[in-house]
């Protein structure tokens, strides 16, 4: 295939992804709204969302790998995590601002990077974008997105950064970089942690495995996402990357504090702790639980982001205490999208952000900067 061709498979130029039919659906964690009511917070919009999508849309959104221990875990480990309020401070005056990367964010709640969203709107990463730019926050688009990228970045209206498979054919790579600069992307996530296809079981259950070309492939595996699942992507390759990237380049996917410690050697920009959303090594720990242990190796050098579990505003203050510097959302604000488009996907961050601010008054931490360690009852 020509690079060219290649090119325009990449980052949304092929419209929709022709994800497969997969399996029953998993529980949904939200608590059920009122039969009429509006959703007062992000849970329950899972269920409304189950209910409007299809089968194969709400499984390829909710599912994890194996056993799907890790997802649960995402979850149940934020739940564990007790805060230790503090009173008789002035918190009259909120400020959730931070500056990362040299640019100033309005509070540290960004969207990960999800591929396929036209499975899940219409509209499919444009949407979502719009909602994420009403709401003030930043958008990381997936080079597997449903719309072009170009598209995405105007939707965004500025607050966009993008997130890159390594290709098989580093001209492609190199391209996608450049394109992603020239869209208006100032930041570049590199996942790491996908170099071979995951062992999903709803997916495997019905004889097919992603990514795959649709019902009738007989599970083929698509050559698009094949050369995306490299697996002779090493530290080096990272280096390449930076060699010719005019935006800060961080690495997704970190778990291990050796691993957290080599990308500080290795002059990339930041760090995000992540388990791919439990979606690709089963059995591994929550991410809150592995942001300690990481945390303590950097040592401040190189900003530390977090996702995984985020469902709630006190979410954020624990990760936030425990030394990551911002969260990403991604399930969430799927389900605002599927309820209803833009204006879901605000929503979702407009309550994340209403329940941070309350958990910052309660805790005593008018800014950002006084959330500590010292809010985490017992400290850990």
């Amino acid at each position: 295939m020509r690079r060219r061709d290649l090119l325009t498979l990449f980052a949304g130029a092929l419209g929709p992804l022709p994800w497969s039919t997969l399996v029953a659906p998993a529980r949904a964690q939200g608590v059920q709204a009122p039969p009429n009511t509006p959703p007062v917070n992000v849970l329950e919009f899972e269920p409304l969302a189950r209910q409007r999508l299809a089968r194969a849309a709400w499984d390829y959104v909710a599912q994890g790998a194996a056993d799907e221990l890790t997802l649960r875990r995402n979850r149940e480990a934020f739940d564990a995590i007790q805060l230790k309020p503090r009173v008789l401070v002035d918190v009259s005056s909120l400020d959730t601002r931070l500056e990362l990367f040299r640019q100033r964010l309005e509070f540290p709640i960004l969207l990960a990077p999800v591929a396929a969203q036209g499975r899940i709107h219409a509209g499919a990463e444009p949407e979502a974008a719009r909602g994420a730019s009403a709401a003030g926050a930043t958008m990381v688009v997936s080079t597997f997105a449903s719309a072009k990228l170009e598209d995405v970045a105007r939707a965004a209206r500025g607050r966009v950064w993008f997130q890159l498979y390594v290709h098989r054919d580093r001209t492609v790579t190199r391209d996608l970089v450049q394109r992603a600069e020239a869209a208006g992307c100032t930041a570049l996530f590199v996942t790491v942690d996908a170099p071979v296809i995951p062992m999903r079981d709803r997916e495997k259950r019905l004889g097919v495995r992603p990514p795959y070309t649709g019902p009738s492939s007989g599970g083929r595996v698509s050559p698009i996402y094949a050369d995306a699942l490299d697996p002779t992507v090493t530290w080096e390759t990272l280096a390449w990357i930076r060699s010719f990237a005019k935006i800060p380049v961080l690495v997704k996917g970190i778990l291990a504090p050796e691993d957290a410690q080599r990308a500080v050697s290795e002059g990339l920009a930041g760090v995000l702790v992540s388990n791919h959303g439990g979606r690709n090594l089963d059995t591994t720990p929550a991410t809150i639980n592995a942001l300690p242990a990481v945390v303590e190796t950097v040592q401040g050098r190189i900003p530390i982001l977090l996702d995984g579990g985020i469902r709630r505003g006190t979410d954020i203050v624990k990760a936030l205490a425990l030394g990551a510097r911002a969260v990403l959302i991604g399930r969430p604000y799927l389900w605002g999208l599927a309820v209803d488009g833009a204006a879901g996907v605000q929503r979702v961050i407009d309550i994340l952000r209403d329940e941070l601010e309350a958990a910052m008054a309660l805790c005593g931490a008018p800014s950002l900067d006084r959330i500590t360690r010292q809010l985490v009852w017992p400290d850990r």
